[in-house]
């Protein structure tokens, strides 16, 4: 992927004691976690008066996880996606069912080690890129799978 920096793209494989980004399972059970759902968008401007309108309660892990058998929750560990939005310590949410299209944020096994990445099509060639500075772009080739895309991220705010 063209960048403003002089480094160029490279197959890196990543070792535990570098600062690459990992991902560790987090075991979770579906069951239904229902919570009311308002109906009317909060603006995150200007505030705006209350409103009485509620839907439906919201089942949160139904509408997180479209594939219950082929769907992961993990923890990230590392900072490379951070222009993404996604930091050390959030949960993703991983369907394996759903296929991996360009631009989509993937887990790909790279050498054996997972690897939390945007995949990109440049040049007839499909990338691992990093969303921060200092982490090199990885080739997919022969070394590295795309294990899933991630369809949900979760974080605790307080």
């Amino acid at each position: 992927m063209p960048s403003a920096n002089p480094v160029r793209p490279v197959v890196v494989p990543l070792h535990r004691h570098d600062e690459a980004l990992r991902l560790h399972d987090v075991p979770f059970e579906l069951v239904p976690c229902e919570v009311p759902f308002f109906l009317v968008h909060t603006p995150a401007g200007f505030p705006s008066p209350a409103q009485d309108d509620m839907q439906e309660p919201i089942d949160l892990s139904a509408w997180l996880i479209e594939h219950p058998a082929a769907s992961y929750v993990m923890r990230v560990e590392g900072r490379s996606m951070a222009g993404a939005g996604i930091i050390d310590g959030d949960l993703l949410v991983v369907n394996r069912a759903k296929a991996p299209r360009t631009g989509a944020i993937v887990v790909a096994l790279v050498h054996g080690e997972r690897t939390l990445k945007r995949l990109r099509f440049v040049d007839g060639r499909h990338w691992l890129v990093p969303e921060a500075e200092g982490f090199a772009d990885i080739l997919v080739d022969e070394h590295v799978e795309i294990w899933g895309t991630v369809v949900g991220v979760a974080r605790k705010m307080a």
